[in-house]
């Protein structure tokens, strides 16, 4: 679910339909992270270890993007992007993950038991750059 459209699917939902809904992924625009493109966090999905995608436009299930672990220092893995794009997101999104680190790492082990209000509210303070 997107950002602009979190809001609007909750008031579509219903206040206490929504507050009852799991939430394990978030696709956060520019407005959010203040970086170029759409960084997709998630809860532990999948064998994977915790890491963020970043795609230099909109999110897609099979479009190129940036994978960015949660360790520190972050690692980049490059999913189908040219390798300037590939380098310009490493350089962009790996300081907006350190910044974020705890928070992002809290959503992947916790965001499951959060309801709408709690993901609005961690959502809302995430750091953005510039």
């Amino acid at each position: 679910m997107t950002g602009a459209g979190f809001e609007e699917e909750q008031a579509r939902l219903g206040a206490s339909q929504a507050a009852d809904d799991l939430v394990e992924m978030v696709n956060l625009p520019t407005r959010y992270t203040g970086l170029a493109g759409t960084v997709f966090i998630s809860t532990a999905m999948g064998s994977h270890g915790p890491r963020v995608k970043w795609f230099p436009g909109r999110a897609g299930r099979d479009l190129p993007c940036l994978v960015i672990t949660l360790e520190a220092p972050p690692r980049a893995v490059n999913e189908g992007l040219t390798a300037p794009v590939a380098r310009d997101g490493e350089r962009l999104v790996g300081p907006w993950v350190d910044s974020n680190r705890a928070a992002l790492l809290r959503f992947w082990r916790e965001g499951t038991s959060w309801d709408v209000d709690e993901v609005r509210d961690f959502v809302a303070g995430l750091s953005r750059m510039g």
